[in-house]
């Protein structure tokens, strides 16, 4: 069975093909600057690349191209767009609607219309994708996998904010979780690597956007997204935690709604501090250079990870162990070590060795032998998560 993931951004769809059960990727493409002059297109699959430059103006079109390429007759993947059995789409904000992927109907998209409203960003254009594949490809499975479906379990008593209730019951504000994909395959592959399928595991997933989850015997049970993902750590432009009299503060100097949200959102987190990117690798050239600021922002980016860190090990007590995965918690050996410096007496003992030697993006075991807290990096693989997912749910 084949089945097609795509993720659909406001501007950009990226997308893999699977050979499912062997979950082997026969071919995978971006699709850049939807809407602008020249779009950029890109696909990889055995027969060799493709590139295209054109535009390319709706995500309809988008999906026809996608289409196209993956049936071309020289470096195509499929013989016909028939051969796509289902599809896959990563849908961010589900919402209390939805604890796993679900196959699409009309009610779901409606829900996932309704949570637009917590996810304006992402939820519309997850459902242009949608709307693409469900009219270019008529008989393939349809399903949705959430990013905030994996914190269903959260408790209450993570979940609710400590505002008045009827905020809650009126307007379903409460702490979401994002990523949720994401912490869900890498949890999985730490208990197999583990050979412990009900272990406890605190997964640090590490890129523009960072999250961090505690979960207990293959359950999320805190994390560190909210609502919204601007909740939690230090993020590549994102705030992550700060005083919320900070927006009354500002607004009282003349910041519009709008100016905030922006300004939290998307020039704030390293960015903001450093004043100069929100990419870690040229933070850390930076700093090398002698760069103060750049050097204040990855202490902060550190620190406040190492902060959540500590509070998940008191959350979940014993721990089996921690995981780092995406950009960042995969290839970045340094940020691993500053942030789990001081540790040492809460059971991670990491092997400063092992870290610095682990190849970039390559999963390995980088604490000390005997360590209480094993320590992984595992890079993280969403798009094969939502495969599986989609494959279950097309074989019913």
């Amino acid at each position: 069975m084949k089945i097609l993931v795509i993720n659909s951004g406001s501007s950009s769809i990226k997308y893999q093909l699977f050979e499912m059960p062997e979950e082997k990727v026969i071919a995978k493409g971006l699709l850049e600057k939807i809407g602008e002059e020249d779009s950029n297109f890109i696909q990889k699959s055995e027969k060799g690349e493709l590139k295209l430059k054109k535009k390319i103006p709706d995500h309809e079109t988008g999906i026809n191209l996608i289409l196209a390429m993956l049936t071309s007759r020289d470096k195509g993947a499929v013989k016909s767009v028939e051969d796509i059995d289902g599809v896959g789409h990563r849908v961010v904000h589900g919402g209390e609607e939805f604890t796993a992927s679900v196959s699409i109907t009309t009610q779901v998209v409606e829900k996932i219309r309704k949570y637009a409203d917590l996810a304006p960003l992402h939820n519309p254009p997850n459902l242009m994708g949608i709307f693409a594949c469900q009219k270019s490809l008529p008989h393939a499975v349809q399903v949705a996998s959430f990013d905030t479906a994996f914190h269903h379990s959260l408790p209450p008593k993570a979940y609710l904010y400590p505002i008045p209730y009827e905020m809650y019951k009126k307007y379903e504000i409460r702490k979401y979780g994002f990523h949720g994909t994401s912490h869900l395959y890498v949890a999985k592959r730490a208990a197999v690597l583990l050979n412990k399928p009900d272990a406890n595991v605190i997964t640090c997933h590490l890129g523009n956007g960072c999250s961090i989850t505690a979960i207990e015997k293959g359950f999320s049970v805190d994390t560190s997204m909210g609502l919204t993902p601007l909740e939690g750590l230090v993020m590549g432009t994102r705030c992550g935690d700060i005083d919320p009299a900070i927006t009354f503060h500002l607004m009282g100097k003349g910041y519009s709604g709008e100016e905030l949200n922006n300004l939290l959102n998307k020039k704030s987190g390293l960015l903001g501090i450093s004043g100069s990117s929100n990419d870690m690798r040229n933070l850390i050239a930076a700093q090398e250079n002698g760069d103060e600021r750049a050097k204040i922002a990855i202490d902060i980016f550190c620190y406040r990870l190492k902060k959540y860190i500590g509070s998940y090990l008191a959350a979940l007590g014993p721990t089996d162990a921690l995981v780092f995965t995406g950009g960042i918690g995969e290839n970045n050996a340094m940020v691993r070590q500053e942030s789990l410096k001081g540790l040492e007496q809460l059971g991670i003992w990491l092997d400063e060795q092992a870290n610095s030697g682990n190849p970039p993006g390559q999963e390995g075991l980088i604490s000390k032998e005997g360590s209480p807290v094993k320590v992984f990096v595992i890079p993280t693989n969403e798009e094969l998560q939502i495969a599986r997912d989609t494959f279950a749910i097309a074989q019913k």
